[in-house]
């Protein structure tokens, strides 16, 4: 069986009156009249900064090729122990 008392709904008084919902506006309003804020500014920088960084890594490869292509010629000492024939490797 159920126990407890049925709910029923009260009413209001007469005299009291009933709450209007409030609409709520927008989180953010804009302005407007507020100015677009160019973004060419910030391209233009973005654009200069990939040049430079273009050109330093092409300058700092140039730099290295060329460092490996002009390394200094072995002496004939040198020479003589790299083409020496090595030891043969001993068979167990």
């Amino acid at each position: 069986m159920a126990q407890g008392k049925m709910k029923v709904k009260s009413k209001l008084p007469q005299g009291a009156k009933s709450k209007k919902g409030k609409t709520k506006g927008k989180a953010v309003t804009k302005r407007p009249n507020a100015p677009v804020r160019s973004k060419n500014q910030v391209i233009l920088k973005n654009k200069m900064k990939a040049t430079v960084t273009k050109m330093v890594n092409a300058a700092a490869e140039k730099q290295l090729r060329s460092l490996a292509t002009d390394t200094p010629q072995l002496s004939a000492a040198q020479q003589r122990v790299a083409s020496a024939p090595t030891a043969p490797a001993v068979k167990k």
